[in-house]
């Protein structure tokens, strides 16, 4: 589930690059000892197997970056990188396995003895908690921390921002208040959770939802100490469960760790906590970032933008070895509001999509290195469901190049066979999108569809596109945007974009306004299975019902070039982690 509030990392500042980034080369082992799953150092080193893989201990961690997070407050942040990153002072009862490629999207128990007991036809979740697992101050992590942390989520009034899955699945009519209006005497009132011991943790949901572990892996999830909690000001300053602590912290400006000397790595098979001390520096200018990082000043940039243009071809020419090109798990596309007209007939939108130009598309995103690989469908691959080569509009058949004759044909069966006017609808702020915005333009053109582009301040979003009401006003029939998933299945990735009972009159993402009762019914046929392979297969169904709406013109798979410093060790890309490196898993030498 989801509602407005999953937008804000999506969109943020083009490093809103999110969860389930699949990655086209095929994952290898993720045992440091195995030579076949390790690389020295090299181009795309770090794609599906482990570059300079290491379990040598020591050194400075430094991270870079161009963009804070929206909060380092498990409960609040909803940027990609910081889930990455909170690692390094949060735990959950289940995570990521630390593997690279397609690997790390297995759950794994963290906090917990083992994943979830499950009864009840999949709506009771019982874990146990591991023996050794400490608080920096060395006091036991308990059922009821956990719970807690997961109960703040409700305090929407105080600590907004963060995902609200939990909350949505736990409580859909939002019974309880939160911890902080909470009037049992143990701020633990919330009844879907039940704690009968300080090691055993049981969740009752009302209807069974299938990605509920999914949604536990999140830094949402993370327990938070009772007393430690500073409420707003949490995010200054989180208290550790993890194998750092937060030493010092200047918004926008740095942050420094060293190791939580009361983490015991034997409870902990998932962090390596290899550097001795971790550092993140914030700066304005992504070009000077990119050339202190080929300076070798840095190790990594945290928001994993990706190489800018200014330096990309110095880097690709001189420093090759140092870059590493995956995927993102995000899809760039142009979406047809069905109640703008005359996107209201299916066949006005089929004639967009054949008489767009996806090779001039994947150009003004960058390239096939930088801008990614020709998308003929929407859902990214490494998705439970997804299949990339399904090209129901011939897109990657035709080579990318446009089908006049079958956009010509569209628009006669829609009675507009000379042509009509639009409007393209684009972000200020995303000189890429503004890019493509220019190429679709000049595409429509030769089929006798005239599109004014109009550019909409990128920093109200969610009032403006997000608005049905305003889309319909300014006759916005195309919207140029990007997505991914909070966490990797359709649920995850598709529901908020497609699923007719998420539009929303502020903050919407179903910008087609699309509402097909039978896509309807496939999530929650898909959301009702447990079997993850099962779900996939429902997932299937309901894509390729996405594309006979013909409600979005898919452009790209999303790639980025990222640098990855000679002196990174156990660098490889997480499909979890949306095609970053694993950063619980970094060292460095000396």
């Amino acid at each position: 589930m989801t509602t407005h509030r999953t937008s804000k990392r999506r969109l943020a500042a083009g490093t809103a690059v999110v969860l389930a980034a699949m990655l086209t080369a095929t994952a290898c082992g993720g045992n440091d000892k195995d030579e076949k799953s390790s690389a020295s150092a090299g181009f795309n080193a770090g794609i599906g197997k482990i570059a300079n893989a290491s379990d040598k201990k020591g050194g400075e961690l430094k991270f870079v970056g161009t963009q804070e997070a929206d909060s380092w407050d498990p409960q609040r942040g909803y940027y990609g990188f910081m889930w990455d990153f909170a690692r390094y002072y949060t735990r959950q009862l289940v995570s990521y396995k630390a593997a690279p490629g397609e690997q790390s999207t297995d759950l794994v128990p963290d906090l917990a003895t083992a994943k979830a007991e499950i009864s009840d036809g999949g709506k009771t979740y019982k874990y146990t908690l591991k023996d050794n697992v400490t608080w920096e101050d060395g006091t036991p992590v308990t059922a009821q921390d956990v719970k807690y942390g997961i109960e703040r989520t409700w305090a929407q009034d105080v600590i907004s921002g963060g995902p609200v899955y939990l909350m949505q699945v736990l409580d859909p009519k939002t019974e309880y208040p939160g911890p902080y209006k909470d009037t049992a005497p143990d701020k633990l009132g919330l009844k879907a959770i039940e704690t009968p011991d300080a090691k055993t943790i049981v969740f009752h949901l009302p209807q069974p939802n299938g990605d509920f572990e999914q949604m536990l892996a999140m830094p949402a999830a993370s327990p938070v100490k009772q007393e430690k909690d500073t409420a707003a000001k949490y995010g200054l300053k989180p208290f550790s469960n993890g194998p750092y602590k937060i030493d010092s912290y200047e918004p926008n400006k740095s942050m420094k760790l060293s190791r939580n000397e009361n983490w015991k790595p034997e409870s902990d098979t998932i962090r390596k906590a290899l550097p001795d001390s971790v550092s993140v520096t914030f700066m304005a200018n992504a070009d000077d970032m990119d050339k202190r990082l080929m300076n070798g000043e840095f190790d990594v940039d945290i928001n994993a933008t990706g190489i800018g243009q200014a330096a990309r071809a110095t880097a690709l020419k001189d420093h090759k070895d140092n870059l590493d090109n995956g995927q993102t798990g995000f899809i760039r596309y142009a979406v047809m509001p069905t109640t703008v007209a005359p996107f209201d007939n299916v066949e006005c939108r089929r004639a967009v999509i054949y008489g767009a130009d996806h090779k001039s598309l994947q150009t003004a995103r960058g390239g096939p290195q930088a801008g990614g690989d020709i998308a003929p469908n929407m859902l990214p691959a490494g998705i439970k469901g997804a299949d990339t080569k399904y090209d129901p509009y011939e897109v990657l058949k035709n080579d990318g190049k446009p089908n006049v004759e079958k956009a010509k044909a569209a628009l006669k069966a829609c009675g507009k066979e000379s042509g009509f006017k639009t409007t393209i609808a684009v972000r200020n702020n995303k000189p890429v999108e503004i890019a493509t915005a220019v190429s679709l333009q000049n595409a429509l053109k030769q089929i006798g569809i005239e599109a004014d582009v109009d550019q909409f301040d990128g920093a109200q979003t969610s009032g403006i596109i997000g608005s049905p009401k305003v889309v319909k006003e300014k006759g916005y029939g195309i919207i140029i945007m990007g997505w991914g998933a909070d966490f990797p299945t359709g649920q995850g990735f598709s529901q908020p974009l497609v699923d007719g009972r998420f539009i929303l009159q502020s903050g919407n993402n179903n910008f087609s306004e699309l509402n097909d009762p039978a896509i309807n019914t496939l999530f929650d046929q898909a959301i009702a299975e447990t079997d993850p392979v099962k779900a996939g297969e429902i997932y299937k169904q309901m894509n390729q019902k996405v594309s006979e709406a013909a409600v979005y013109l898919p452009f790209v798979y999303d790639k980025t070039i990222t640098w990855r410093s000679s002196r990174l060790t156990n660098a490889y890309t997480s499909d979890a982690y949306n095609g970053r490196y694993d950063y619980a898993s970094l060292g460095v030498t000396k």
